[in-house]
């Protein structure tokens, strides 16, 4: 295991501690930015610590809460709390995402989800890998060949009327066999452990899928914007197994 990664989970064990006390805590404190995404105590204080123990190193950090930039270089990305809409409410379903991006190109990725009992991660070279309950392993993305019979997933269905097309979106839908919302960073880890098929999003930023241009690929599959871009900072985001990655993105290109 690289050095880099042993400390990218370092900081996931970080974040968890956090997390995990003040998820449904009864004096969770809950604030709206500026534009109405809410944002908790608990957001703040796992960014903060996850600042605190990579100042040493003298890499940068961009992260949701207290800004940043990736820059030449070494940078660290950092979503402290992915689906804060969920911890707020009590649902399970979030994670924080860290991301090692060297030059522009994430090299290291975790995904930490303590109330799912979840870890995924991912280094450049080294493979991608899962913990759960049945204990730690490797993943790869499956081998389904046809959209007919595609397991797809997104965020939420609003955001493709405002940001990209809905009808586009549909496009894809009725090619597929099943789709779910399973939402946020879920969705691209099932795409990496061959749960499902393809994870399509009309906007996020940077810090909501930088892991997943490393796991995904470690796994086997491919990650990119909706043209086709293989970046993680273009405002959009597709992850596939592979197979289905250019006849999903025939589907969903603005028309």
């Amino acid at each position: 295991m690289s050095t880099d990664l042993t400390l990218a989970l370092r900081l996931a064990d970080a974040a968890d501690a956090i997390t995990t006390t003040r998820f449904r805590a009864r004096d969770l404190v809950v604030e709206r930015k500026p534009d109405r995404t809410p944002v908790t105590d608990a957001d703040v204080a796992v960014e903060d610590a996850i600042r605190e123990l990579l100042a040493p190193t003298g890499d940068g950090v961009a992260g949701e809460e207290r800004g940043g930039v990736v820059a030449e270089g070494r940078t660290w990305v950092v979503d402290p709390i992915d689906g804060t809409k969920n911890f707020l409410r009590g649902v399970p379903v979030w994670a924080t995402l860290i991301a090692l991006v060297v030059d522009g190109t994430p090299r290291v990725g975790v995904v930490s989800a303590p109330a799912l009992g979840r870890r995924w991660w991912a280094a450049e070279g080294e493979g991608a890998f899962t913990l759960d309950a049945m204990g730690e392993r490797r993943i790869s993305v499956s081998g389904v060949r046809d959209l007919s019979d595609a397991y797809l997933s997104t965020t939420h269905l609003g955001s493709w009327v405002e940001h990209h097309s809905r009808e586009s979106y549909l496009r894809l839908v009725d090619a597929c066999w099943e789709n779910r919302a399973f939402g946020d960073f879920w969705q691209h880890c099932l795409v990496a452990e061959g749960a499902i098929d393809v994870a399509a999003e009309a906007i996020v930023n940077p810090w909501d899928v930088a892991p997943f241009q490393v796991l995904v690929r470690e796994a086997g599959g491919r990650f990119s914007d909706l043209t086709g871009a293989e970046r993680f900072d273009g405002g959009d985001a597709l992850s596939t197994n592979g197979h289905l990655h250019d006849p999903a993105l025939e589907l969903i290109r603005r028309p």
